[in-house]
């Protein structure tokens, strides 16, 4: 039998004992939130993707968003608190977060950011984030998403 590979995020998960289901699929390099969200089943209200974002102070924030959603940038600014914020650039979330980008997980980032997870997240069970490695999720509790990474709810979208 094969063992499953572990992505950084399941081995954090695994050392604070959280509970979550790994899944994993073919990527493709074009492939949409929603058309992952499509391919493991789920409603796509349910998958969340990372989004990191600069503020106007120089501080670096991180946004969980189900994949269908846009982050609103007013919403995001005024949750953390800052005039403003942008997205930071491609290039630039290898070196900062660890993970390269459509694989992108709040959970287990170089450094640890002021997280904001919308607040539809509390509406369910169990909702899906990217698990560090483009092809691969995890499905948790909101509640122990926002436990280990230490996450705010908010409005953001």
């Amino acid at each position: 039998m094969a063992k499953e590979e572990k992505t950084n995020v399941m081995r954090v998960l695994d050392g604070k004992k959280i509970e979550y289901t790994s899944h994993s699929y073919k990527p493709d390099a074009t492939m949409s939130g929603e058309e992952i969200a499509g391919i493991l089943g789920e409603n796509p209200d349910k998958v969340f993707k990372t989004l990191v974002t600069q503020g106007k102070s120089g501080q670096y924030f991180v946004f969980v968003v189900p994949v269908k959603e846009e982050l609103n940038l007013k919403k995001a600014a005024a949750a953390a608190s800052e005039k403003s914020v942008s997205m930071i650039k491609q290039k630039e979330l290898l070196p900062l977060t660890g993970y390269v980008h459509g694989g992108c997980s709040p959970i287990g980032m170089k450094k640890q950011f002021k997280t904001f997870v919308h607040e539809t997240a509390e509406g369910f069970d169990r909702i899906f984030v990217s698990a560090g490695k483009v092809g691969y999720q995890i499905e948790l509790s909101p509640q122990d998403l926002i436990a280990v990474s230490g996450a705010v709810l908010s409005d953001i979208i």
